[in-house]
């Protein structure tokens, strides 16, 4: 490929506009997601408004769009609404800035005081939406804050003492909890009653923050790396931050009018699919439990039979039938939305897109705050339903407990798992593990797993009766067979 050039304004003029979102995350399903969206409002001349981007944590990839001047290819395949193969790429320009707060944090806080500035969005995972009490204790306004409440703490911070109530600013989070951003809100909100603010600042964040809820489902496999030489040579560009998601969209927001009036994402119209409704609850509901479930709960089970990729895990047999029966006899019954059984049959054939390779490992970022906020509430409900546990959600627990034992075996020998999740949880199953094989006391294990309540939010062993049984006895199980693939044959063998 040398004589491509890499993508840059060289190759494509980027269109002008004044910066009025920020965006917390620069990962693939941002990028792939909202920034495409952007450019889609953009392109239909009723919004000018491109986008700076604020890398969230110490280790990102900033950089590498700036090197780019901010643009990259989405490329989306999959099936359109009328069940037609569709595939398309398109460069997306609206990324004009990109900040590391890490090593420029002045310039961070410096936006705060901008009055193009309209928008706050971010995706930091479900565990980014966090209090942390460091964020009382140390000086956030002048000094960089580990969480993601804290940083934008300190940028509101900024805007009030700039701009007063005048700083009017629409804060829409897209991490997949429950209410995201009225937990943001209440995050902030006791932030600054631990720092004991002053009355200004929290009229502020009351009345000239106006935060909403979402949610967003689009999947974004992300970097196409088996096709990148392939795509760069028919692109006739070099991208080295391309990304690939399914052709499906879907963003729902909670009606808040501010938001709704700076951020009209809903004007677009077809290929974009987005609303807002007087309540998210009940398109939150469907689609965390049914795919972002079983996303999470698939992860363990598959990865450790030796798959890598979900469709490819999927064209098995056992793996389908674990999955199928999961979803259809455990979370759609939990789910109380019109068409719940369509969307579950629909999510499966998402999965199954033979243009999508999405890597169980990218899913697997931070699993256990992941499956607290995914797979718990299920198994929590169909027990209040039923009187019993989930077994094939509870085979799936004790999968992801065996997973942060960081190895796998596939084909007789084996392999580290690159564990991805919080330093300390990490550190916690590991030694949770070491002393497993020191005594080889699985109950121990499922005991102190279960009773973690960072974790869990709960003691689930105190909390939820016969949780902490039903957890052990699929760990035995998946302990006693040759390797996990076996496991879960043996599994689905009992019915």
């Amino acid at each position: 490929m040398s004589e491509l050039q890499v993508l840059s304004n060289k190759i494509y003029k980027k269109t002008n506009a004044p910066i009025r979102i920020m965006q917390f995350g620069e990962g693939n399903f941002l990028r792939a997601f909202i920034d495409w969206m952007i450019k889609k409002l953009n392109d239909t001349g009723k919004y000018s408004g491109h986008v700076v981007v604020v890398q969230p944590l110490e280790f990102g990839r900033v950089e590498e769009l700036a090197k780019q001047d901010g643009l990259y290819t989405v490329i989306l395949q999959g099936l359109n609404e009328k069940k037609e193969a569709v595939k398309t790429h398109e460069v997306i320009d609206v990324i004009d800035d990109v900040v590391n707060p890490y090593k420029d944090f002045e310039k961070y806080l410096k936006y705060g005081e901008s009055k193009d500035l309209q928008v706050i969005v971010s995706n930091t995972t479900e565990a980014g939406i966090a209090f942390d009490e460091n964020d009382i204790k140390n000086d956030i306004e002048h000094n960089i804050s580990a969480s993601y409440p804290g940083k934008l703490y300190a940028l509101l911070k900024r805007r009030y003492k700039a701009l007063g109530m005048e700083g009017e600013i629409a804060i829409m989070p897209c991490e997949l909890i429950d209410d995201n951003g009225d937990k943001l809100k209440e995050v902030l909100l006791k932030i600054a009653e631990g720092r004991k603010e002053e009355k200004g600042f929290v009229e502020f964040l009351n009345r000239a923050c106006h935060f909403t809820s979402s949610l967003v489902d689009r999947i974004v496999p992300g970097f196409p790396r088996d096709e990148f030489n392939e795509l760069c040579q028919e692109y006739g560009y070099i991208d080295n931050n391309m990304v690939k998601g399914e052709y499906f969209n879907l963003l729902v927001y909670r009606n808040e009018p501010f938001c709704e009036k700076v951020f009209p994402l809903h004007l677009i119209g077809e290929p974009v699919h987005c609303i807002y409704v007087p309540d998210v609850h009940p398109y939150k509901a469907r689609k965390v439990r049914i795919l972002n479930g079983s996303h999470s709960s698939l992860v363990p089970v598959a990865y450790l039979a030796g798959f890598n990729e979900v469709r490819e895990s999927l064209l098995d047999p056992q793996v389908e039938k674990f999955l199928k029966t999961e979803q259809m006899e455990e979370i759609v019954p939990t789910v109380n939305v019109k068409d719940v059984d369509k969307f579950a049959l629909d999510v499966f054939d998402r999965f199954m897109n033979p243009y999508v390779h999405h890597a169980l490992m990218s899913i697997a970022l931070n699993s256990i705050p992941k499956f607290k906020e995914r797979d718990l509430p299920t198994i929590f409900d169909y027990y209040k339903m039923n009187g019993k546990y989930p077994s094939h959600l509870i085979f799936s627990f004790a999968s992801l407990i065996k997973f942060y034992d960081g190895k796998r075996i596939v084909e007789g020998k084996e392999e580290p798992i690159a564990l991805k999740d919080n330093e300390e949880y990490i550190e916690f199953m590991r030694k949770a593990w070491d002393k497993y094989y020191e005594d080889k006391d699985v109950h121990a294990l499922v005991t102190k797993v279960l009773s973690n309540k960072e974790f869990w939010g709960e003691d689930l062993v105190a909390s939820r009766k016969g949780l902490e049984e039903a957890v052990e006895a699929e760990m035995k199980a998946i302990l006693a067979a040759p390797n996990s693939y076996q496991a879960l044959k043996e599994f689905n063998s009992r019915g």
